[in-house]
């Protein structure tokens, strides 16, 4: 793993950096060849909240957490295990879905990767202040779900392996999924 880590008020020290990439790389065991990816982690401290958020973008999906706390080491804790708990939920929702699949591309430790990328757009009264570009996978509703929640976001951009056409899925206020299909 290449860590490529930010402070934003905050001075990286290298007891920060060594601890962050202590905690981070145990994430390694969970996949069968390692993650051979850039981390991405921006510390932030605003008002005595130390904020941390880790993003670590692979060949066929995003794993990204975030997490506030008074302690800027507790916050690395949290959102380790946070990132932890959606590897173990994702891998386990996955190998339940292609058990019965023939060979599918083996990236987890005794598990599958399904494939998928998310755009993340943040909006300020009607003045686009970021743009994504992305390869849209091909994937059913249910993966585009999974991968949404692994992301933590509330909507997701994908192309329907089915249809070839390109969806959204999205998370109503009643916590059931809706999809937007063209027509």
């Amino acid at each position: 793993m290449d860590f490529n880590i930010r402070g934003e008020n905050i001075e990286v020290t290298p007891a920060i950096r060594d601890y962050v990439e202590q905690k981070v790389g145990k994430l390694d065991k969970y996949f069968s060849e390692g993650l051979n990816s850039q981390v991405n982690v921006n510390l932030k401290v605003y008002h005595n909240k130390q904020k941390i958020e880790v993003t670590i973008p692979m060949s066929n999906m995003t794993l990204r957490a975030e997490e506030s706390h008074n302690d800027l080491y507790a916050a690395i804790d949290l959102v380790v295990d946070k990132l932890e708990r959606q590897i173990r939920k994702h891998k386990t929702k996955v190998n339940r879905k292609f058990r019965d699949q023939g060979s599918v591309k083996l990236n987890f430790v005794n598990g599958v990767e399904p494939k998928g990328t998310y755009q993340d757009e943040d909006d300020d009264e009607l003045e686009v202040v970021r743009t994504k570009r992305f390869d849209l996978k091909p994937m059913d509703n249910e993966e585009a779900i999974l991968q949404m929640n692994l992301l933590g976001h509330n909507f997701f951009v994908y192309t329907n392996a089915s249809t070839n056409n390109t969806n959204v899925v999205y998370k109503r206020k009643d916590g059931k999924y809706a999809v937007i299909e063209p027509s």
